[in-house]
């Protein structure tokens, strides 16, 4: 595995991180628990959520004003002093969020649920629309805050920070983390 110092894996790691899976960064009461998809090959090589050279997690973090610099992958634990935690609805690595199973999102949903019923975040942040309406059930979402909740923590579906998802820029992501942020500052 390379290790988490930014260092660039080996092809051979990143074929090798398939179906590893990435420890979540989590404690009780968060301001935020975000949900990624599941952890791709880059996050399973080096260990750190959202670790791709792509993904646009880390600076849409920043720029929406949850952070005040781009953290490093790397950098994740910094987020708990933030109130911020990480987690997936899938735990297995893969090359693409398109090869889970939709029986896996459900599973994930179902664990993912329990999660935050233990943990009691302020707000779950799903980073995914066609991931939380697999996992959920609900067919007709838009991003931003649900009308469900767990408990009494809110539900936002985000945009997937993912470079493959282009219908967002990173200005119109940072937007709609910032959304979130204002929603969940402190009283």
């Amino acid at each position: 595995m390379a290790r988490s110092t930014g260092q660039r894996p080996a092809p051979e790691d990143l074929a090798a991180a398939a179906d590893r899976t990435v420890p979540d960064l989590l404690a009780p009461d968060l301001r935020v628990l975000f949900c990624g998809i599941n952890p791709g090959l880059w996050s399973g090589a080096t260990g750190n959520h959202f670790a791709g050279p792509g993904n646009r997690f880390w600076p849409a973090l920043y720029r929406s004003g949850f952070t005040s610099r781009v953290l490093r992958p790397d950098e994740r634990e910094e987020l708990l002093a933030l109130g911020l935690g990480i987690t997936n609805v899938a735990t297995r690595t893969t090359a693409k969020a398109d090869q889970l199973t939709p029986q896996e999102l459900r599973d994930g949903g179902v664990v993912l649920r329990e999660k935050v019923r233990r943990l009691r975040p302020r707000a779950l942040a799903v980073l995914g629309l066609g991931a939380y309406r697999t996992a959920f059930g609900h067919k007709r979402t838009t991003v931003g805050r649900q009308s469900d909740t767990i408990g009494a923590t809110e539900i936002w579906v985000l945009p997937n920070p993912s470079g493959l998802n282009a219908h967002y820029t990173l200005d119109a992501l940072a937007a709609e983390f910032a959304k979130l942020r204002e929603a969940t500052a402190a009283e």
